[in-house]
C-alpha cells in the first residue's frame, strides 16, 4: 500500500503490516526480495522448457547470501514458491540437497548448487543487492 505525501501529512494510520511483509528470514532483503524475483523470472518463462538456469548474486547478496539464506530463497522462487506461503524448512532442505551434490529439475533444466553464482565484488546495476537470471 503506497501513501501519498498528502496522506502522510494528514496522519493516515499505517499498520506495521503495511511496512513489513510475511516471508522467510532472517533478512527480507536477502530472502523475500530474491524469492519474489526468482518466482517472477519463472513466471516470465512460463511453461517453456529450458536447457539451463542460472542466477548470479551480485554485491551484498553474493557476499552474505549464504548466511542470510539467499540461495535457498532463489531456488525456492525458481521452483514456484512464494514467500508468503512457503514452508521455510522446505526451502532450506531443497538448498541443502543441492549443496550436497543433488540436483532439481525446474522447467526441464537440471539445477545444481553451481547454478547459483556468488559475485560479491560485482555491482552491475549500481545497487548493493542485485541479481541476474539466465535461462
Amino acid at each position: 500500500m503506497g501513501l501519498t505525501a498528502t496522506q502522510v501529512e494528514h496522519g493516515v494510520y499505517v499498520s506495521v503490516l503495511d511496512l513489513f511483509s510475511i516471508g522467510i528470514g532472517p533478512s527480507s532483503s536477502h530472502t523475500v526480495g530474491p524469492m519474489r524475483a526468482a518466482a517472477r523470472f519463472r513466471q516470465v518463462l512460463g511453461d517453456r522448457p529450458v536447457d539451463a538456469l542460472q542466477c548470479t548474486l551480485h554485491g551484498s547478496l553474493g557476499a552474505t547470501g549464504h548466511g542470510h539464506g539467499t540461495p535457498a530463497a532463489v531456488v525456492g522462487g525458481l521452483a514456484g514458491a512464494a514467500p508468503e506461503s512457503v514452508d521455510p524448512d522446505t526451502v532450506l532442505e531443497r538448498w541443502t540437497r543441492l549443496q550436497a551434490g543433488g540436483a532439481e529439475t525446474i522447467l526441464g533444466a537440471r539445477l545444481t548448487a553451481r547454478d547459483i553464482v556468488f559475485a560479491p565484488l560485482e555491482r552491475p546495476f549500481g545497487h548493493p543487492n542485485s541479481m541476474t537470471f539466465e535461462a
